[in-house]
């Protein structure tokens, strides 16, 4: 089996980095938070061997993939429309979708929006979430799993919130 390619691909107005191997049907192995292609190196190689066509991306904002500047470039709809952008790069009309992690959250919208374009659904790590129009995905998570959680050591309120906790702690008060 020849070695894992890696190439950036023109997809919904940005580049993305993608490792793939082998041929075949097309199987999309979608990274986690804070992940990229590399955490689906082992299975690359494996599916590739079995007669798969395997694209590991690193997705929109990490790795050597495009990191528009704007958080509204970060949109379900964004990560969806790169998806169908990969799909169609490579003629294909469906694909196998494997997702972990953040991966699982595109997959199940990818699913949800066109899943005429989904052969087969495989998702690690996360259920699916009906959208709530009157929360913030990530302070929905803070809220249930607190500030401790992977997710919400990444967002700048949380870290504020906690700062500020810890002074008002310091000076023996509690918030």
């Amino acid at each position: 089996m020849h070695e894992v390619r890696h190439q950036r691909v023109k997809t919904n107005g940005i580049w993305l980095h993608i490792a793939e191997q082998g041929t075949g049907p097309l199987v999309l192995l979608l990274h986690g938070f804070p992940e990229i292609w590399y955490s689906w190196r082992h299975q690359v190689s494996f599916l590739a061997n079995h007669g798969y066509h395997v694209v590991a991306p690193d997705l929109r904002g990490y790795g050597d993939s495009d990191s528009p500047v704007s958080p509204t470039s970060y949109t379900v709809m964004h990560l969806v429309g790169d998806i169908i952008g990969l799909i169609d790069h490579f003629g294909e009309q469906q694909a196998f979708i494997v997702g972990d992690d953040w991966g699982a959250v595109i997959g199940w919208h990818l699913a949800l929006f066109r899943p005429e374009r989904v052969k087969g659904l495989i998702n690690l790590s996360v259920p699916y979430y009906s959208r709530n129009p009157n929360a913030k995905f990530a302070e929905s998570l803070i809220r249930t799993y607190g500030d401790g959680f992977y997710i919400s050591q990444f967002q700048a309120f949380s870290w504020g919130n906690l700062f500020d906790r810890n002074r008002e702690e310091q000076k023996g008060h509690s918030p």
